[in-house]
């Protein structure tokens, strides 16, 4: 079953197409990197898969719900049980722990209590932070923010994670690492990932870049990830 499918996606502006036909799949674990200049329509076509933006035509199915056919409410139960997104400033709740962050997703789902502990200690230790669980984020580094909000993406344990610039705010060694962190969890989890970025090194983790310009994949490379 895929995880995603996008079949003939527009998408404009008032008089200005963003989105211009735009199709591609993406199978249960697999991670593709969305590549092109700004203004070509990833972070577009990112607010569409991730239900924050209406398509104007085609179809969007995340494991074969359309997202054509919801309405706002269900588009939020969507976001909170089967796809997290990872952004590149973080996104933090600055009056929460680290492991409250990690937390909030879970009681938004009404989780019982024992359940939120149990899975947040895990996603804790899963990405090396168990000695700062208790850390509030204006004490963290950026790569100990951004390894919160990938545990916190990780909360609920979704099927499709959508990663807008991951490591865009961190330094070369951080973002490697955090990369490294991404791919070892989506193996480990079967997430698929669309990973929207400027950065050649993102690709490094995926099966497949895709290259946007002016609204449309202009060709798709298969990569070592």
């Amino acid at each position: 079953m895929k995880a995603l499918q996008v079949s003939k996606v527009t998408k404009s502006y008032g008089e200005v197409p963003v989105l211009k036909g735009v199709s591609f799949g993406l199978a249960a674990g697999e991670r593709v990197a969305l590549m092109g200049p700004s203004g070509s329509g990833k972070s577009t076509l990112l607010n569409c898969i991730g239900g924050i933006d209406r398509s104007d035509e085609g179809t969007i199915t995340i494991e074969e719900q359309s997202l054509e056919g919801l309405d706002e409410n269900e588009l939020c139960r969507l976001r909170r049980e089967s796809v997290s997104t990872i952004f590149q400033f973080f996104h933090l709740l600055p009056t929460l722990s680290a492991r409250e962050n990690i937390e909030f997703p879970l009681q938004l789902a009404g989780l019982e209590g024992a359940e939120r502990e149990e899975r947040v200690a895990q996603l804790i230790d899963e990405v090396g932070l168990s000695h700062r669980a208790d850390a509030m984020p204006d004490e963290l580094s950026g790569g100990e923010m951004q390894r919160v909000a990938i545990a916190r993406a990780l909360s609920i344990r979704p099927h499709l994670i959508l990663a807008d610039e991951p490591t865009g705010n961190l330094d070369t060694v951080t973002g490697e690492s955090i990369l490294d962190l991404l791919a070892e969890l989506s193996d480990a989890h079967g997430i698929a990932m669309v990973l929207v970025t400027h950065s050649e090194s993102v690709t490094r983790i995926c099966q497949r870049t895709l290259r946007m310009q002016d609204g449309v994949i202009l060709e798709e490379i298969a990569t070592a990830g």
